[in-house]
């Protein structure tokens, strides 16, 4: 089982979570491409410690939006889309590159996961632009959703991802964040629950009902209070349950 987490997320003097700590954790990394948040200098330094670690380098894509922390959706065509997502595609593989590694899978953060999961025209837009930049690229994203079809369509494949540390509406989708008990924090409850989904691959919503995920990767947000304790918790579970954690993709 695969346990991924947002990282490269500081952007010049400000710092977002512990990038190293987490690397000797997670067997993958969603590394930010400069528009959500992480700059030039943080790409490099991520990228650089992955490789070191032989953690595989996933593309962290979102909407142009670093006030907002690429968490407000934006009203943007499919096609100015499929341009900004493979100019941080582009803008990450560079990094990679230098630093003896490539970008393995792209996962788009924030808004734009969230409506790419369910808007045919911007899932399309997101697949389009890893088929550009190279059709090998897996992408990573939830179960079910509306970024699969289209991925499936375009044959590009796609891997199932849960949060270990969010919770979920009876629909499947990700509790909003601006409802109270979306972000997960207890890290003992946390791991009970990542090994559940591994286990299983189920998951009960907020009205206790059992949702069917099948996840390929779990993840942990880099941005969430006791992240790295989180991880530790959640590997350390999933390998006293004898689950190998594994990248879901080869990071060579």
């Amino acid at each position: 089982m695969d346990l991924n987490s947002d990282l490269g997320e500081g952007f010049g003097a400000w710092r977002m979570g512990d990038d190293e700590a987490m690397l000797d954790i997670v067997t993958s990394a969603n590394i930010a491409c400069g528009f959500h948040a992480g700059d030039p200098g943080v790409m490099r330094r991520v990228c650089a410690l992955a490789v070191e670690r032989g953690v595989t380098i996933g593309a962290h894509v979102g909407y142009r939006d670093l006030a907002g922390f690429g968490r407000r959706a934006l009203d943007i065509t499919p096609e100015d889309l499929a341009d900004d997502v493979l100019y941080q595609i582009g803008a990450l593989g560079a990094f990679a590159r230098a630093a003896g590694g490539r970008v393995r899978y792209v996962k788009p953060h924030g808004a734009l996961y969230n409506t790419a999961a369910v808007d045919p025209d911007q899932a399309a837009a997101v697949v389009e632009a890893l088929r550009r930049y190279e059709p090998g690229l897996a992408l990573l994203c939830p179960p079910g959703s509306e970024m699969r079809r289209q991925a499936e369509k375009a044959g590009i494949t796609s891997y199932a991802e849960a949060f270990a540390d969010r919770a979920y509406t009876p629909e499947g989708r990700l509790v909003s964040r601006r409802e109270p008990g979306a972000v997960l924090h207890e890290a003992e409850a946390v791991a009970e629950r990542a090994v559940g989904m591994a286990a299983t691959g189920t998951v009960s919503a907020v009205d206790g009902q059992v949702l069917t995920l099948n996840p390929n990767s779990l993840c942990v947000h880099g941005d969430t209070p006791g992240a790295v304790e989180l991880a530790r918790r959640i590997r350390d579970g999933l390998t006293a349950a004898g689950i190998r954690p594994a990248p879901f993709v080869p990071a060579g």
